[in-house]
């Protein structure tokens, strides 16, 4: 599968969540058709009302629907439940494991080619109560699931390499997204300043909503054929203090394996940049 700038016919699953809304406006200014996705949302010919639990439903709609499409080209599957600790442990499981195997496999058997979903920073270790093996993090060390939500991220990149295993056409990207904030959510981040600790469970990290569109649309367009996952975060921190003395004060015992610049994010962006072609616009420092 080349690399591609054409205009896409896409379907974005869980379209009316923090990061769906940034996704759906950011693949239409690219020039892509979306069809939105999701369980909840005002009735517009772009959106269907979908429960992604249902697999008959989940591959009817990838199909094609009277009146919507006649078929698809890609889909941004993001419809989870986003987060642990907002249901029981055993429904955020069932829920999302079975939302994004039905997917998978829906794409699998519509013949859709090219996929692109929300894993999560979490797989990396998240809150750090263990400290990282090193900082800045990365893609190359094994997953470290400390919560249920976590660990359906970790399985649910685990199907996608087998799923490309067996179709070796299909191309399936984790974007390993940070924590989602908008605009109006920066008010609130110079108050982080006044407790190191209290943003360490992320190493400091966030992600503007519209640089996640950015990156979607950059996976969409350049993503290889096979399984491959990558860090998406903003390219600063949440903090006006400096990312190396962050570290060292909070994490004193692990590895800085290279100089970080000033605010420099310490969820290591490079293979997404090197290989996506992603690169942040969008800082909090610009808006407060």
């Amino acid at each position: 599968m080349a690399a591609t700038t054409a205009p896409l016919k896409v379907a974005v699953t869980g379209s009316n969540g923090k990061l769906g809304r940034s996704v759906v406006r950011g693949l239409r200014e690219a020039g892509h058709t979306v069809l939105e996705l999701d369980q909840h949302g005002e009735r517009t010919p772009t959106f269907l009302r979908i429960d992604l639990r249902d697999y008959g439903q989940v591959l009817d709609a990838l199909l094609g629907v009277d009146d919507r499409h006649a078929g698809l080209d890609a889909v941004v599957h993001l419809g989870a439940i986003p987060a642990p600790g907002l249901q029981a442990d055993a429904a955020t499981f069932h829920n999302n494991m079975a939302a994004t195997y039905n997917v998978f496999q829906a794409c699998r058997r519509a013949g859709i080619k090219r996929v692109v979903y929300a894993s999560s920073e979490t797989v990396l270790g998240l809150p750090f109560d263990t400290p990282p093996p090193y900082i800045p993090v990365d893609e190359e060390y094994p997953a470290r699931p400390e919560s249920t939500y976590s660990l359906v991220k970790h399985l649910e990149e685990q199907l996608a390499i087998e799923l490309t295993r067996w179709d070796p056409q299909l191309s399936i990207t984790a974007l390993r997204f940070s924590n989602v904030m908008d605009p109006e959510d920066y008010a609130e981040f110079p108050s982080f300043d006044a407790d190191a600790t209290a943003r360490k469970w992320n190493l400091w990290g966030y992600i503007d909503g519209r640089d996640g569109a950015q990156a979607v649309a950059k996976a969409l367009e350049n993503a290889a054929p096979g399984f491959d996952r990558f860090i998406i975060a903003a390219a600063d921190t949440v903090m006006s203090r400096a990312s190396a003395d962050l570290a060292a004060e909070v994490f004193p015992g692990v590895e800085l394996t290279r100089e970080v610049g000033e605010h420099e994010t310490l969820l290591s962006i490079d293979r997404a940049r090197r290989t996506l072609g992603y690169e942040p616009r969008h800082s909090w420092r610009d808006h407060v």
